[in-house]
């Protein structure tokens, strides 16, 4: 093979191997986030168990803390912990809640349970959340779509089905007397104590709050070794097909 073809073959083989590892590393950015389900997710539910999983994306400190901005039509009275990690407790606040305590291990994705006493009658449930680690970063899952583009940092969405036959209302619950107090905005630092979500924030709204920090960019490290894989196999091919061209030339 001359060797005009040998090179091209070579920079097409390294021009693969990038354009690998930077599909995979969007990949990867694009599957870190919260997630909420539930088992009656249907509007005017009564006693409906929601869950939210996290998903840890630093390789050095642990998820610790969650701030979560109830909808509308759910108050911060008709919530209550189902389930948590161990040692971590439950507050409620002026617009929803916050559970935490002692950080998991770094990579441990969070997952905890509260229970609505009605869900509102509405289409979808959006549950604007901030999650602290142990170091004191903080990511905030507050973004909703806009325009039919998928935001980086999507707030979880529960979609309802409607209301069952008959299903009304129950009267609100009375508020607690001990209500956490409010923290600080949505665009103070990502190093700042958990701050609070507007219910209304929009992903236009907090443009600081989409910027991850560095510990949020270590699944980095495995796409790295993937793409100089790539390449050492793609060197190894150029020096096998020079060295047939030679053989043949002979």
């Amino acid at each position: 093979m001359p060797d005009r073809q040998i090179r091209s073959a070579a920079r097409a083989a390294t021009v693969l191997a990038f354009t690998t590892g930077a599909l995979a590393l969007a990949g990867t950015a694009a599957f870190a986030h919260v997630e909420v389900e539930s088992g009656t997710a249907q509007a005017l539910a009564t006693n409906a168990t929601v869950a939210f999983t996290a998903e840890a994306e630093s390789t050095t400190a642990g998820l610790a803390k969650f701030q979560v901005v109830l909808p509308e039509g759910i108050a911060p009275a008709d919530v209550t912990l189902a389930d948590a990690p161990a040692g971590w407790t439950f507050a409620a606040t002026p617009d929803g809640y916050t559970v935490g305590g002692a950080a998991l291990a770094p990579g441990k994705d969070a997952t905890w349970k509260i229970t609505v006493r009605q869900l509102p009658d509405a289409k979808e449930l959006v549950f604007k959340t901030l999650e602290t680690y142990g170091d004191g970063t903080i990511e905030r899952w507050i973004e909703l779509p806009k325009d039919g583009a998928a935001p980086e940092h999507p707030a979880p969405v529960l979609k309802l089905t409607p209301a069952a036959p008959g299903a009304t209302p129950v009267a609100p619950a009375t508020p607690s007397a001990t209500v956490a107090a409010p923290s600080p905005s949505p665009t103070a630092s990502s190093t700042a104590p958990a701050p609070a979500v507007s219910p209304t924030a929009s992903a236009t709204t907090a443009p600081a709050a989409a910027t991850s920090s560095g510990d949020s960019s270590s699944p980095v490290v495995p796409v790295v070794v993937a793409v100089a894989a790539t390449a050492v196999l793609a060197a190894v091919g150029t020096w096998w097909w020079r060295r047939r061209a030679r053989g043949t030339e002979s």
